[in-house]
């Protein structure tokens, strides 16, 4: 078995080693666990647990000295602590607890202020402080409530004593790293949309805007998550923006298919660099501002690959992943009960695809910004729709603070809800935008994993049986293996 790359002999025997030093250093971009990665032309290729992923830059180099690579806070931090190049400039749960075990815990990644269950977290508490970050890639997201919300919230469930706290009143949510790659393509910048400080919704200010929403968050990121004292330099910070708007990543060889741009395909980070997109590309409610029609087939990667004969090394793993993109594409699913879509519109049940949402042609998000609440927060206990509940039954749901969130004026004044995170109703303040997130950029899916905000999916396989019974789909067990064969090779 390996670990990003290392032989788990391997990563004990550096655990060891680096145990037995006095004094334990931070890792360096180059030295971190996960960091073996080969480069062939501009293409940086590093092992994950069905193949390998590739990153490309426009710039043709990764800078270790960039600004991304650099403490500019207090407690050792950089991007490229908790921002990973081996899972995707995400980081998943497999990197985080290869961290761990090579540093003691000592790694600035597991900094109290948001790497631990809760700040008050020290280092005799050790990994036990730090499940959430190791068994979930989950990072303590402290919000306050907006002064004129809606709502009254409580917590009904405390796991780690840090829910709510202080006056005003903040929360703590835990979320999963979003990527800092593929970022030409957002609609929305974080989970709940924070950092779009201007709107990503007119292709004539996207770019523009885009930037700024990304110079916003490299300096919150590095004021918050690093604790720095001041905020980076506007040459720091437009280091940082202009490194990650380059990179581009995806997966490029898997373990059962080969190489992804075989015989035709067009799989990998090369061809996703130069793919099409503004905002609305392809918007399934109408909002495509060159007027053309919603296609469901999205995605085109492994259209070539549909085609192919019965023999050779990779040919029955080829159409398997062909046949799982058109499941993606064409599988009849029923939207039902997502709040910012169903109540939206207006509409109790919508006949759609895997792509009525992940719309973005070989991309797989939504070109518009469209935080949705598709029920992976909500609470088994307190849930009432059976397509959800039964959903909820395949997740590995983390052990997460649960809060009564009751609405006290506007629209829905007098409902009551359960979730584990409110969403962007932090930021709105409104009973409607509970539990609404965006859907993340699907491409680099098998470095990341766990999947959905909250890491409750631990695997692919239980993405494909959540969304399987949320949504009606109907799936056989080989639809399954191939949707999942399918969305590995993203």
């Amino acid at each position: 078995m390996k670990t990003h790359g290392m032989s788990l002999v391997t990563l004990a025997a550096a655990a060891f080693l680096i145990g037995c030093e006095p004094d334990r250093a931070p890792l360096g971009p180059s030295e971190r666990p996960e960091a073996a990665a080969g480069k062939t032309g501009n293409l940086f290729l590093t092992v994950n647990a069905t193949g390998q992923m590739g990153t490309v830059s426009t710039t043709g180099t990764i800078d270790a000295g960039n600004s991304f690579f650099r403490s500019l806070g207090s407690n050792g931090r950089s991007c490229g602590s908790c921002h990973l190049q081996a899972s995707a400039f995400g980081l998943s749960a497999q990197a985080a607890q290869a961290v761990f075990a090579a540093t003691g815990g000592t790694d600035p990644l597991f900094a109290p202020v948001d790497g631990a269950n809760c700040p008050s977290v020290t280092p005799a508490d050790g990994a036990a402080g730090h499940s959430l970050l190791l068994n979930q890639g989950l990072i303590r997201v402290n919000l306050a409530i907006p002064t004129s919300a809606e709502y009254a919230i409580t917590a009904v469930r405390d796991p780690y004593g840090c829910a709510l706290r202080g006056s005003p009143v903040e929360a703590s949510v835990y979320r999963r790293v979003l990527p800092t790659t593929n970022l030409r393509f957002l609609s929305t910048v974080m989970w709940d949309g924070r950092e779009t400080v201007q709107p990503l919704t007119d292709r004539k200010t996207f770019r523009a805007n885009l930037r700024a929403g990304l110079l916003h968050q490299a300096m919150d990121a590095t004021l918050g998550h690093a604790q720095a004292a001041v905020s980076p330099t506007t040459s720091q910070l437009n280091a940082i923006v202009d490194f990650e708007l380059a990179l581009f990543s995806a997966q490029q060889t898997d373990d059962a298919a080969g190489v992804l741009q075989a015989q035709q395909a067009t799989g990998g980070p090369d061809a996703l660099a130069s793919a099409s997109y503004f905002p609305g590309i392809n918007d399934p409610l109408g909002d495509n501002p060159t007027g053309a029609g919603f296609n469901p087939s999205a995605f085109t990667l492994f259209q070539s690959w549909e085609a192919l004969g019965s023999s050779g090394r990779y040919t029955a793993a080829r159409k398997a992943v062909a046949r799982g993109e058109e499941i993606f594409n064409t599988r009849a699913l029923r939207i039902t009960g997502v709040a910012g879509l169903n109540d939206a519109l207006g509409v109790a049940t919508i006949n759609g695809t895997c792509t009525t949402c992940h719309d973005s042609p070989n991309v797989g998000h939504h070109s518009r910004p469209l935080p949705l609440d598709i029920g992976t927060s909500h609470i088994t206990a307190y849930e009432t729709d059976p397509q959800v509940l039964a959903a909820l039954g395949r997740l590995s749901a983390p052990n997460l603070p649960i809060f009564r969130v009751e609405c006290q004026s506007g629209p829905l004044a007098g409902a009551v809800r359960y979730t584990s995170d409110p969403g962007r109703a932090f930021i709105s303040g409104k009973c409607a935008d509970i539990g609404r997130l965006k859907g993340p950029i699907l491409r680099g899916l098998t470095a990341r994993a766990p999947y959905f905000h909250n890491g409750a999916a631990a695997t692919l396989r239980e993405v494909v049986d959540f969304y399987n019974l949320r949504f009606q789909m109907g799936l056989t067990d080989q639809d399954k293996a191939d949707l999942e064969a399918f969305l590995r090779t993203l």
